[in-house]
């Protein structure tokens, strides 16, 4: 995505900046994007352009702009002491109304269709809370707002549905905090907390220490579930993920199956760490190793489909003859010609209305006892039986457990 800064005219006069990036669709729902104390910088830019790729269009007020216009701050500990020198200095009841005036302007946009929500982080978590409390939003999101707590007689003002994000060791917003934040919102099954253990404040800022990958991603997919559910748009995951699956197993073209991804997905066989990271390695990967290095009797039988707001969850059976050298599951592995069924599990993450990554998960050890290549008597690992037991729940458990037996009746 690329944006664009776009002047927005204060209703008491003068005028500010504001970062506006827009999906490839040309249009979707809207995103008021409330900045950190460090301005619309490189980083908050970039969590604009997120959201684009996400289906929203995003607008991303410069709100220090009485204190300076253009404000771009790092994360070094200069930078930090002149954030911290501005917020000091910031009227957060002055910024409500500015953004109120950016979120007219989104909302009149031609490519803003439908509603709009509100997403903030620090600073902005609580710009979030205070913009939900006063102006014409659909929902919110508020990622470590800091100083919420002292702002909750507003709470009751708060219309729409809402998520928080919080960091257990969080010393801007402590244990006490977001317990009184909780409190205000007693009996509103349509506001969530969440709570990430062991992360510290900023943990969703790449660029900053504190940041936490694994409470990132799973922050990102619950404010996804929200905005997806107030604002849309509405994908329909299981079509695309079943025409990216067709173009794989059956058209069997890697530059079309690519088509249906993010211009830098990745791909990664959890078992076998085989895949690609980014457009043209994947592309490799796809039309070297995985398209002609797939049995050509391959077949996928579904066992169920679990769909979310930004994912699927697909459990099948994985079942082929082993009639050629499978790059990507049985590298190095001369062709034996046995038959081979395996449970297998894909996760599959969407951005928008396309893919964006993939995890695969099979048992490997079931394969090499399938093939010849682990003995199952040595080891307590199972062949096709895994498969077979999958579908079929009234076969034996436990047949790998000598001790299994000295347990009945007990």
């Amino acid at each position: 995505m690329a944006g664009q800064w776009i002047d927005i005219a204060a209703k008491d006069g003068g005028t500010f900046k504001a970062y506006l990036t827009i999906p490839a669709s040309g249009s979707g729902p809207g995103i008021l994007l409330l900045q950190e104390i460090f301005g619309v910088n490189k980083s908050m830019r970039e969590v604009a352009d997120y959201y684009a790729e996400e289906g929203y269009v995003v607008l991303a007020p410069d709100l220090f702009w009485r204190l300076e216009p253009g404000i771009e701050l790092g994360y070094s500990e200069a930078d930090f002491n002149k954030a911290f020198g501005y917020y000091q200095r910031f009227d957060a009841n002055q910024s409500i109304k500015d953004a109120d005036d950016a979120l007219k302007v989104l909302r009149a946009r031609p490519e803003c269709k439908g509603k709009v929500g509100a997403l903030g982080f620090c600073l902005g978590g609580k710009l979030a809370y205070l913009v939900a409390a006063r102006a014409d939003v659909d929902c919110a999101v508020s990622y470590y707002g800091v100083g919420i707590e002292a702002d909750l007689v507003e709470a009751g003002n708060v219309k729409g549905p809402m998520v928080f994000h919080f960091a257990e060791l969080d010393r801007f917003a402590p244990a006490e905090a977001r317990e009184q934040i909780k409190g205000a919102f007693k009996g509103r099954s349509d506001v969530e907390f969440y709570l990430y253990p062991g992360c510290d404040h900023a943990f969703a800022a790449p660029e900053r220490a504190s940041f936490n990958k694994p409470a990132t991603l799973m922050a990102h997919s619950r404010s996804i579930a929200l905005f997806r559910k107030v604002l849309g748009p509405h994908y329909d995951l299981s079509a695309l993920w079943d025409r990216h699956t067709e173009l794989e197993f059956g058209v069997r073209s890697a530059e079309q199956t690519m088509t249906t991804m993010v211009a830098e997905p990745y791909v990664n066989h959890i078992p076998t760490m085989t895949g690609g990271v980014g457009y043209r390695d994947l592309l490799r990967f796809y039309k070297n190793h995985f398209i002609p290095k797939t049995p050509k009797d391959t077949k996928l039988v579904p066992i169920s489909r679990t769909i979310g707001a930004d994912r699927i969850v697909d459990e099948m059976l994985f079942c082929f003859t082993h009639d050629i050298e499978i790059d990507w599951m049985l590298p190095g592995v001369a062709p034996t010609g046995k038959y081979v069924e395996i449970p297998l599990i894909a996760i599959v993450r969407f951005r928008g209305d396309k893919l964006y990554n993939e995890h695969i998960f099979w048992d490997q050890a079931s394969v090499l006892v399938q093939i010849g290549l682990l003995d199952p008597k040595k080891l307590p690992v199972a062949g096709i039986e895994t498969a077979k037991k999958l579908v079929d729940e009234s076969l034996a458990s436990n047949t790998l457990m000598s001790r299994w037996s000295e347990s009945a009746g007990k």
